[in-house]
């Protein structure tokens, strides 16, 4: 019985696709595959923007949505009724074109990154032996859709607001690539349902033998989070869009469907990197703990991809915005020093595991987060000097 839930859909699909000839259940297969990735993450966009709201409603001690159908669920509808409605205003100097073409330019690539994760065991609609390499092949897509949205609108904020964005992604795309390049050492391979499969199995019986349990994997971890979180323009790294200005970036002369585009996008982005990182250092599709291993596989894919979703929401609510030297100086000085001493450190695990005597695996642990902790302290002094000196307020006499 837990087999048959496991594959329920896998299951479902091939019963769906038995109904067609020998030659079209291939093609069909696929056009299944496509539609319930859109469907599933068309929902899950739904209710993550009526989630993130309300969190943010509770974090700002304030109600969030609460007006449109019970308890204000049904206000992702609202949202996506007013859009479809409202009028497409391109402006009259625009590269029409271009224009039109920069949000589908943007949705296309983020969609066929979804199409390489694993979300349960034979649940990869695109199994490819490099996998992790076209989904940062096709990531890196965005910023040409980043600049023809800012240059076709032939408006200098949204130029100057795509140059912004795209020196963001930039820059904050290198120590995203190199954070996972420790994964693929361990690993071995860059297909990812083989990174999921490498890390099956449990130490003890009790401990997972999930890369996030190394020192190495722990700060792969939290680098590839930072990365990611700038690459999705989230807060407290969301200068892309700037919200908080009178215009909004790259997308100051977009509006009606097309904006909705590039929100949709954004978030489907957001769960694109959420669920690699998920599959490369949270195990994937394989439970915490042995006892739990009847819960279907794709059921724990999706509570630690809403788990991280989750992270990324209270990130938003808690941290103020980074100034843009502060978002540069950070990925450069910081993140990418950081990124590369990882891997010399995953190298270290990897041939230290030939020592035998007691306490081998405690003194590699140890040796490894100090290699860690010395360039993270002197590399966070260095980051922080020039800063200015605190203000001392006096009142008028």
């Amino acid at each position: 019985m837990t087999g048959q839930l496991d594959q329920l859909f896998v299951s479902l699909k091939q019963w769906l696709v038995s109904f067609l000839p020998q030659a079209a259940q291939p093609m069909a297969g696929i056009l299944l595959s496509i539609s319930a990735i859109i469907g599933a993450f068309a929902t899950m966009f739904a209710i993550t923007t009526i989630m993130e709201r309300k969190i943010l409603g509770r974090i700002q001690n304030r109600l969030g949505p609460n007006r449109v159908g019970p308890f204000g669920l049904l206000q992702p509808a609202a949202d996506g009724i007013k859009m479809l409605t409202k009028e497409d205003i391109v402006p009259f100097a625009a590269d029409k074109l271009v224009h039109f073409l920069a949000p589908v330019v943007l949705i296309i690539p983020v969609a066929l990154a979804l199409a390489m994760i694993p979300y349960g065991r034979n649940m990869t609609a695109v199994d490819l032996d490099a996998g992790i390499l076209f989904f940062f092949a096709v990531g890196s897509a965005t910023e040409l859709s980043v600049f023809m949205a800012g240059w076709s609108s032939q408006n200098k904020y949204s130029l100057v607001g795509a140059m912004r964005a795209i020196a963001q992604m930039i820059s904050y795309e290198m120590p995203l690539v190199l954070s996972t390049v420790s994964v693929l050492m361990m690993a071995g391979t860059l297909s990812l349902p083989l990174i999921v499969q490498a890390q099956s199995g449990y130490i003890y019986e009790i401990l997972p033998r999930w890369n996030v349990f190394t020192p190495w994997g722990l700060a792969g971890f939290v680098l590839f989070m930072i990365a990611a979180t700038a690459e999705s323009n989230r807060a407290p790294f969301d200068l892309p869009e700037a919200e908080s200005e009178i215009i909004a970036g790259y997308l100051t002369e977009y509006s009606g469907f097309k904006y909705a585009l590039f929100f949709m996008a954004e978030y489907w982005g957001l769960f694109a990197v959420s669920g690699l990182a998920v599959t490369l250092f949270l195990g994937g599709w394989n439970a915490p703990f042995p006892f739990l291993q009847w819960v279907p596989s794709w059921a724990w894919f999706f509570a630690k991809l809403g788990t991280i979703i989750f992270g990324f929401i209270w990130v938003r609510g808690t941290l103020p915005r980074l100034r843009l030297d502060q978002l540069m100086n950070f990925a450069w000085k910081f993140l990418l020093p950081m990124s590369l001493i990882n891997i010399v450190v995953t190298a270290m695990w990897h041939f230290s595991r030939v020592f035998q005597f007691v306490g081998a695996r405690e003194m590699r642990w140890v040796l490894c987060a100090l290699v860690l902790a010395i360039p993270y302290f002197f590399l966070g002094r260095a980051l922080g000097e020039g800063r200015p000196a605190k203000r001392n307020y006096k009142f008028a006499e």
